[in-house]
């Protein structure tokens, strides 16, 4: 761990050396030059069990949507409800978690998150009526609106600047990890153990939340949010527990700007036009991404593409996705945010306009276009947990998170329970084409508005003058 608080002008490195002299004549060492400790390992450790158990939650109802219609006798649009339940509840979890985070800090909601998934996923094991799992699902979508909020401003706060980016961006990579083991367990406990195993699979989301409550244990108060509400006492206990005893507030490099600032006055301030973009680009992204997921093999039936290559490619487009997250998150650092998110909407956006074209393309293709999309939408999908924490200051961080996730998960609520009346009244190609002109209106804001952040700090990237 660095005891280093201190830089001299002359300097050239922006990572403190162990063992440096402190002279107070010097430029204060900002946290956000700091190197990497094992702090930060842990609580990027817990942020990222915490999105894999997201991943989990949001794609398991995939799995196990047939054999639970079949034991419940669901008729489709109940399938349709259930599956849209989930982003119902991150809708009002978005706002919810955004007013927790703000009013209480960032700890306590940290916990409440899987606490509340830990119960719900159990109480799905006896779950007996569509209604009391759309109500469960409703609950474990508040929590995950609760874990975007503040589990992503906890790790951005403590996070120095060279890592912010790459780190935020893995929280998206295990997200999909998470959507990748749920389509991998389920399928092999429904071969191994037969359709009604659906309620042990419902249930197993309460493992990954056992697991994230054990590792928090012990989890800091940011600093930050302290500061911005007068704590200054117990910023700085935070502050040398975590960074050493030659670290003070000066180190800090925000406390001049605190102020108290509300969502409003952000607004009227300037910030309404990246709020805007945040909104906007973030539903874009996630819309078609979560409207096709979640029926994957409805859609390889309705484009012809059945039997081994259907239950392969479905695993196969859910790797892809993790994949294209994990090349994102690598170049995030190297190409910049701008250019990521602009070639990221160009790309997949092209792979579904292709399978608007030709619906009736052979299975290899229809694989190919699949993967395209899935491939190239990860550099969107890093960039909603990145974009939305570097653009906002402290006071409305994480209100800005939460409304950014909640009119996303609304739409893609919407959108994911109007997929099978799509597909039954305007067909599969016409399906395709509007998730590619949803795609393409994301490549558009982004055009106009994508700000560049790569290189600035924390406070930097939230200034309206950065």
């Amino acid at each position: 761990m660095s005891h280093l608080p201190i830089r001299s002008n002359a300097e050239t490195s922006d990572t403190p050396q162990p063992g440096e002299p402190m002279h107070s004549p010097q430029t204060p060492i900002l946290i956000d030059d700091v190197a990497i400790n094992r702090f930060h390992q842990k609580l990027t450790l817990s942020a990222c069990i915490g999105w894999t158990m997201v991943g989990y939650i949001v794609s398991v109802i995939g799995v196990a949507t047939i054999p639970i219609s079949t034991a419940l006798g669901l008729s489709g649009n109940e399938q349709g409800m259930v599956a849209a339940m989930e982003l119902l509840g991150v809708f009002f979890g978005g706002f919810v978690g955004g007013w927790l985070t703000g009013r209480f800090g960032r700890r306590k909601p940290y916990f409440m998150g899987p606490s509340i998934i830990l119960l719900v996923s159990l109480s799905m094991y006896w779950v007996d009526s569509s209604h009391a799992m759309a109500v469960l699902r409703v609950m474990s979508g508040l929590a995950v609106g609760i874990e975007y909020t503040s589990a992503g401003s906890l790790l951005t706060e403590f996070l120095p600047q060279k890592s912010r980016g790459s780190r935020l961006s893995l929280l998206t990579v295990m997200w999909f990890v998470g959507a990748a083991l749920a389509y991998i367990a389920g399928n092999v406990v429904l071969e191994t153990w037969g359709q009604g195993a659906w309620r042990h699979i419902m249930a197993s989301p309460a493992i990954l939340a056992a697991t994230m409550l054990l590792l928090r244990l012990g989890a800091p108060e940011s600093p930050r949010w302290l500061l911005s509400k007068g704590r200054r006492d117990e910023a700085e206990r935070v502050i040398r527990k975590i960074y050493g005893p030659a670290f003070s507030l000066r180190n800090i490099g925000e406390e001049a700007s605190m102020r108290k600032m509300t969502f409003l006055n952000a607004i009227r301030a300037g910030y309404g036009k990246r709020i805007f973009f945040v909104i906007v680009f973030w539903a874009c992204a996630v819309v078609p991404m979560f409207a096709l997921y979640a029926f994957v093999p409805r859609l390889f039936a309705a484009l012809h593409l059945t039997g081994a290559m259907a239950s392969y490619g479905s695993m196969a487009i859910t790797l892809l996705l993790a994949l294209g997250c994990m090349i994102a998150t690598w170049l995030i650092n190297f190409i910049g945010r701008r250019t990521l998110i602009i070639n990221s909407f160009l790309w997949s956006g092209l792979g579904l306009l292709g399978l608007g074209l030709f619906p009736n393309a052979p299975g290899w293709l229809v694989l190919a276009l699949f993967g395209l999309y899935a491939l190239f939408i990860g550099g969107a999908q890093v960039l909603e947990i990145v974009y939305p924490n570097e653009l906002f200051p402290t006071e409305i961080r994480t209100a800005a998170v939460g409304v950014g996730a909640s009119l996303a998960a609304l739409s893609s609520s919407a959108g994911t329970w109007l997929v099978p009346v799509s597909l039954e009244m305007i067909g599969i190609g016409n399906t395709m084409l509007v998730a590619a002109a949803i795609t393409f209106l994301g490549l558009i804001v982004s055009l106009l508005l994508a700000p560049e952040t790569a290189s600035l700090s924390l406070e930097e990237a939230a200034s309206l003058k950065g």
